[in-house]
């Protein structure tokens, strides 16, 4: 008998989300997600290719001499939340009263550091101009006029900026202007992904955003277009409400709030894997909303971007050949152990030991099903402390060993040794990924046929004061791409300039 009632069923049906789905998921909750095993980190020459300026070269001219046969695509996840850039922002104007404390003594806190940095690089912020004509200093404390600002800036009464999505934020100030994130992927988009001056764009956002979005793109996309000459094709797309979980108790029964409804949380980025599946592209670039450069930095990052979906095209058109070989029949002993060294050595492909004993015709399914797969080239970026995912070996349940991102919380770090192979990384994962999805007859390839699912997380959670469990989805790089053919590359850290917090604006890469 169903656990469900009629009531529950409707509203799966309306979120489209099957029983039988939801009813895995509470088995996921109770048989709990595996650790993931590591064997190794992945190292420069064990994992990691660091390439010579003569092979950048050549690879950055490969792929310009090719883009024009071709459809690219750069695909966004831009429906992060800015709220979380601001947090000790929040915190002191919930906290902060001018009139009762001292301003100075507050910031010189050990605990109000953040809101310090924010404080002496004011002027530096992009928005400071416009938000300071906003207020009036008039007769304030320094401490009044600061809460003024931040309150402005913030608030619904003000700016805003608190509910803004991170996108669409101003980011970088220039002469005459500020730029957000979608601006500079858009710059992004006329320098290294666009072919016969059209670059196609793919955002994925909440749809509460959708209009502040469309907004900013009639604003800022024509100047864009005439100061590059370059078209761009932007479509956005939203995280669908069927890839939403369920929630359970801490005993693993479905959910329920005060009104007796089943209560569903978003799938994570992982989510966006459908978003992905339905994109029509040769190759895709995929990079978070808030990794971007000022314009005087973007040459470095579009070699790079260039330099790595040229990597991937001649390792895709070799992958290509040899998979056409295998179709037509025409297999010996030679060209067996020629596509079995190339899987090896340029894609990471890793054998069963039993391999070799295998049958002829045993050999050449292996060899098809493991051609037979989307390629993603990721760029790695040395370790500096930064958190995140990183590149390593991993053996699964079966002994089969291959190259994943692997997430900390995908790793039992109470294991010793675990631990140490963890903190072994010398490189960490920046979301920096060119991926080819079509096969070498040129169809492309359902994405959701090369996920893990056994690689989702388990969260515990809180809804109005009570416990939950919370299910997200294998993540979009993590997971979601497990069973690709993966190949990761060494790029610089300057490729690398997320905004986390409101204070990362002040680090070089975001002052013109």
């Amino acid at each position: 008998m169903s656990i469900f009632s009629e009531e529950d069923q409707i509203r799966l049906s309306e979120k489209g989300i099957d029983p039988r789905k939801a009813m895995r998921q509470i088995e996921t909750f109770k048989e709990g997600i595996p650790f993931i095993h590591l064997s190794r980190a992945a190292v420069t020459g064990d994992g990691i290719v660091r390439l010579t300026i003569e092979e950048q070269e050549g690879f950055r001219s490969h792929y310009n001499q090719n883009k024009g046969k071709i459809r690219t695509l750069k695909f966004t996840p831009a429906s992060g939340a800015a709220s979380r850039m601001f947090k000790a922002l929040f915190t002191f104007i919930n906290e902060f009263n001018p009139d009762q404390t001292s301003f100075e003594g507050y910031i010189n806190r050990p605990d109000q550091k953040d809101v310090k940095v924010f404080y002496e690089g004011l002027e530096r912020f992009p928005f400071y101009e416009e938000i300071s004509s906003r207020i009036s200093g008039d007769g304030m404390t320094e401490g009044q006029k600061f809460m003024a600002f931040v309150s402005e800036m913030l608030t619904e009464k003000g700016m805003n900026y608190g509910f803004y999505p991170k996108g669409l934020l101003p980011f970088h100030r220039y002469a005459n202007s500020t730029a957000t994130p979608f601006a500079e992927h858009l710059k992004e988009g006329a320098a290294y992904a666009q072919s016969g001056n059209l670059s196609y764009l793919h955002f994925t956002i909440s749809p509460q955003h959708r209009e502040l979005f469309r907004e900013t793109e009639r604003q800022v996309a024509d100047p864009i277009r005439r100061e590059t000459g370059c078209d761009f094709d932007i479509t956005y797309s939203y995280q669908k409400e069927a890839t939403d979980t369920l929630a359970v108790t801490p005993d693993n029964e479905p959910f329920r709030n005060d009104e007796g409804q089943l209560l569903f949380r978003p799938g994570g980025h992982g989510a966006l894997l459908e978003n992905l599946n339905e994109q029509d592209a040769d190759l895709l670039f995929i990079k978070n909303i808030d990794n971007v450069v000022t314009e005087n930095a973007l040459h470095e990052i579009a070699a790079w971007k260039e330099i790595l979906a040229g990597y991937l095209l001649k390792i895709q058109a070799k992958a290509f050949s040899f998979s056409r070989m295998l179709v037509d029949g025409t297999v010996d002993h030679d060209l067996l152990k020629r596509v079995e060294s190339f899987l090896q050595a340029e894609l990471n492909v890793c054998f069963p030991t039993a391999f070799p004993g295998y049958s002829l015709e045993e050999q050449i399914a292996v060899l098809q099903d493991k051609l037979d797969r989307p390629i993603r080239v990721c760029g790695m970026v040395r370790n500096a402390g930064d958190p995140g995912g990183g590149p390593f070996w991993i053996t699964d349940a079966m002994g089969n060993e291959s190259l994943q991102i692997v997430e900390s919380a995908q790793v039992d770090l109470a294991d010793e040794d675990q631990q140490q192979i963890f903190e072994k990384a010398t490189h960490f994962n920046p979301v920096d990924l060119v991926c080819g999805v079509r096969d070498a007859f040129g169809q492309k390839f359902d994405l959701m046929n090369f996920v893990n699912s056994k690689q989702g997380f388990i969260t515990a959670k809180t809804y109005e004061g009570r416990e939950l469990k919370a299910l997200e989805l294998p993540g979009l790089w993590n997971g979601g791409m497990a069973y690709w053919n993966t190949v990761f590359i060494e790029v610089p850290a300057e490729t690398f300039n997320p905004v986390k917090t409101v204070n990362d604006l002040l680090k070089p890469a975001h002052q013109p």
